[in-house]
């Protein structure tokens, strides 16, 4: 029971580091997205070279990076701060790919219909291409948030109080790695069912709904 209560105690850093990189990859994956499709080649090459070198570098460098440089010389970050900018990075540059396969999934027609009828940028999106792209980026966001979760246990490297962090905590005091992992990884598992339920039932009504 104590082991289990002092991984438990680690939930809330771990969906927060979860919760915090994915939204801020989201966000910041959308100005990454559309300059890879813009027309103009200096764009393409910008964002293309952030995907490339973001996506190159091991999370775990990110980190350490953000954390004991940017961290310690430019402005004061906790652990957590640090691992969601980290892992946040990561995530715009695996999400902006995201957004543009659900963007290059929407058939040529459907932009050549909606440019004949000479409609804004803002109705374009809104009503004819982002309802088909969601199609196709749900399941996929919804697969990345999973591994998300999982890379997510690299922060214990930097501190952060998450599951991997506790359980090494319970390995290194009570020297019972094996049990400790273990139900971490649990954790993990138990962790991940509702996010890959919710896809699953997201995605099929998507797919009913772009049907009907």
């Amino acid at each position: 029971m104590d082991l289990f209560l002092a991984l438990l105690s680690g939930v809330g850093q771990t969906l927060a580091i979860t919760g915090g990189a994915l939204l801020f990859g989201m966000i910041l994956a959308v100005p990454v997205v559309l300059m890879r499709r813009s027309h103009s080649v200096v764009l393409r090459a910008i964002a293309g070279t952030f995907i490339q070198v973001v996506r190159g570098v091991p999370v775990i460098v990110w980190l350490l990076l953000i954390y004991f440089a940017l961290g310690t010389s430019v402005i004061k970050l906790t652990t957590l701060q640090a691992a969601i900018i980290g892992l946040g990075l990561v995530s715009a540059a695996i999400i902006a790919e995201i957004y543009r396969s659900g963007l290059d999934a929407v058939a040529p027609g459907q932009w050549e219909a909606s440019h004949s009828l000479s409609l804004s940028t803002v109705p374009l999106y809104g009503r004819v291409i982002l309802p088909q792209a969601v199609v196709v980026v749900v399941p996929q966001l919804a697969s990345y948030t999973i591994g998300l979760l999982k890379d997510s246990a690299v922060a214990s490297i930097i501190g952060a109080q998450d599951i991997t962090f506790r359980a090494y905590q319970e390995a290194q005091s009570n020297l019972n790695g094996l049990s400790a992992f273990l139900m971490a990884a649990a954790f993990y598992i138990v962790l991940s069912i509702p996010i890959a339920m919710l896809a699953r039932y997201t995605g099929s009504r998507l797919a009913a709904r772009m049907q009907s």
